[in-house]
């Protein structure tokens, strides 16, 4: 009997019109989008279908959307017989993945979610008005390793490794005037490109200090329970063992660095205790496929490929 790992998008996965498909051919993934737009009285169908890229990019409506994608795809994935025996998500994605893990209930994490966007748009424009036309953002370095990377951030002041996506990719928070230095640097030291990406903030870096101060509040009242499956941490790289360790990381997982390659590390090292490649699939159910990239740069993507689930093309190839 297959297992399945599901590794969740995090925010810059979004696209208009984004599981329309799949919500108009499964009665369980339209049920799933009008339950969240219940629970925070909102029309998600008409944000997800009817917003443009812009209105979609803020973290008030990425979010909650990206986050209703992946669970109505995973209720849709439920009705195939597909349930997964290990979960793990991108910086946002870990909150779906919370989900399936049975650490936080439906409710709970769609509210847990939707205070966590609002927060996080609120204090990146207090953080843009603050710095207006210099304001703190993210540098991705290409083509060095993510030691050097690592190197060149902690000697500059104010600038942070934040995101551990690949062997070739790591990226760098800070402000405007580290990650010029940062660019500089990498260039300097064969980088391939260092590009300041188009994000509200300096995400996963202690410059967010305000935003998960208010993001522990929020978690203070809900209920963490030990997780029924696999489940990884982006604060350690570890797998999750108790739901008050999950609770812990989700509020420092606002000012610490995403370390998803040593996820993917013990992932593998998972697949292969428990029945080896022949009997695993991993599947990316969310918008996009950035986790699927990322998972075949990796020495167990030739042998394992990642699939991303999101349409009710790639369903029918399952």
């Amino acid at each position: 009997m297959a297992k399945y790992a599901f590794l969740f998008p995090g925010q810059g996965a979004q696209a208009p019109g984004m599981v329309k498909d799949v919500a108009e051919s499964s009665a369980s993934a339209k049920k799933v989008i009008d339950d969240v737009s219940s629970i925070i009285n909102l029309d998600m169908a008409k944000l997800l279908w009817e917003s443009d890229a812009d209105s979609l990019s803020r973290s008030d409506n990425s979010q909650i959307a990206i986050t209703t994608a992946s669970l109505a795809i995973m209720a849709a994935l439920k009705d195939k017989g597909i349930e997964p025996s290990a979960a793990m998500g991108f910086s946002l994605g870990e909150f779906p993945a919370l989900y399936a893990a049975g650490v936080l209930s439906f409710e709970d994490v769609i509210k847990v979610v939707r205070q966590r966007g609002l927060i996080m748009q609120k204090v990146c424009e207090e953080i843009a008005a603050a710095n207006a036309g210099n304001a703190p953002g993210m540098t991705a370095v290409l083509g060095l390793p993510p030691a050097k990377v690592v190197e060149i951030a902690n000697g500059i002041k104010d600038a942070y490794a934040a995101n551990m996506n690949s062997e070739k990719q790591t990226v760098v928070s800070g402000t405007a005037e580290a990650l010029t230095l940062v660019e500089k640097a990498a260039t300097e030291a064969g980088a391939r490109r260092a590009v300041r990406l188009k994000v509200a903030g300096p995400f996963h870096s202690p410059l967010m200090q305000k935003a998960a101060d208010e993001f522990q509040s929020v978690l203070d009242e809900v209920e963490f329970k030990d997780p029924k499956i696999h489940l990884f941490s982006n604060v350690t790289g570890s797998e999750v063992k108790k739901g008050s360790d999950a609770k812990g990381a989700a509020v420092l997982h606002l000012i610490r660095p995403v370390l998803w390659t040593t996820e993917e590390s013990v992932l593998a090292d998972i697949i292969n205790a428990e029945g080896g490649t022949s009997e695993w699939k991993i599947y990316e159910p969310g918008p996009g496929k950035v986790l699927t990239g990322l998972w075949s740069q990796t020495e167990f993507g030739a042998t394992l490929p990642a699939v991303p689930v999101n349409s009710t093309k790639s369903f029918a190839e399952l």
